[in-house]
Order: C-alpha cells, then structure tokens, then sequence
C-alpha cells in the first residue's frame, strides 16, 4: 500500500523534528525478528527513555538533510529493513537497548549510529557505548565517591565515643 505524498511529508516532518533533539540514533537490521519480539523491544525501550521508529530509509535520508547538524552524516549504510532507536536525553540508551535485545535475538543486527552532532558511528562503536554506563549509573558513582570521605569521617566521629571511653579508663587506672 503506498504512502501519499502528503502522508510522506508530514512523517518527514515529523523525523526531523525527532532527529533534530536527538543525541544518539542506533539502526538496527530487523530481517526475522517476530513482531512480538519487535513489540518488547518497543517496550523495553520506552522504559528506557528511547523511541523505536520504522520508517523507509528513504524518509530518513530526506529527514537527515533538512537538518543542519546531521547535513554531513554518511546515509549510505542505510540499507535492508532497518529500524531506528533514538534518545534525546541519553547518548547510550539506544545502543544498549538494542545490544541487550540482540543478545537474546542474534536476527537484530547493529548496523551503526549517528549522534546528535553528526558524527559516524560504526557497529563496533555502537557495541563499545553499549558496555558504558547509563547516565544515571554514573550520576550514583560520581555521588558515591563524593560522600566516601564524608563516610568515613561519620565513621571515625561514631567511634569517637568509644575511644574517649578506653583513654578515660586507662588514665584512670
């Protein structure tokens, strides 16, 4: 069933804005995943804050062009039945979602990647910012490492007590 023009507009429209806000852009080949499996991926993605779109490639390379940080992107390996997760808060959700996804479904193949400033990324650099940490992950260790010297000065003030006690009772005795 084909698409009218007015249809492909509005969902040109409707990329570019989505591309533009983006920080990170992971495609995928699709080819033998079920549609169940398609829909917990959509699932597992939503939890994670990234937006799963299948759309013709043809589409994406015109959304790409209407944008200026992403004019310079190579589309070229925009090719096969390809489906695109896009994250406009965190640069490493998508890949994550789709590498965890891939790991229990080897059909879903990581093509590569476009950032949010139009740099390329290949399948092994999808796969490396899919062994990062998440965003908030590393909110908590930067937190964590902050209140370590916090920790272990309430640790010595609780211990105080007991100390003061041991050099009471000797100069006592």
């Amino acid at each position: 069933m084909a698409i009218s023009k007015d249809k492909k507009q509005q969902l040109v429209a409707e990329l570019s804005q989505l591309l533009s806000g983006a920080k990170m852009t992971v495609f995928a080949e699709y080819k033998g995943v079920s549609v169940q499996s398609l829909q917990d991926l959509r699932r597992a993605a939503r939890e994670a804050g990234v937006q799963i779109k299948v759309v013709k490639n043809r589409l994406v390379k015109v959304a790409v062009t209407d944008i200026e940080d992403l004019k310079d992107v190579d589309v070229t390996t925009l090719k096969g039945q390809l489906l695109y997760a896009i994250s406009s808060d965190d640069e490493v959700a998508p890949a994550q979602v789709l590498d965890k996804f891939a790991s229990k479904h080897p059909e879903l193949v990581t093509i590569g990647a476009f950032s949010g400033i139009g740099a390329n990324l290949s399948a092994e650099d999808v796969k490396s910012l899919a062994g990062l940490p998440s965003k908030e992950q590393l909110i908590g260790q930067v937190v964590d490492m902050l209140l370590s010297p916090v920790n272990d000065v309430i640790s010595g003030v609780n211990g105080l007590p007991g100390i003061l006690n041991a050099l009471e009772s000797q100069a006592t005795n």
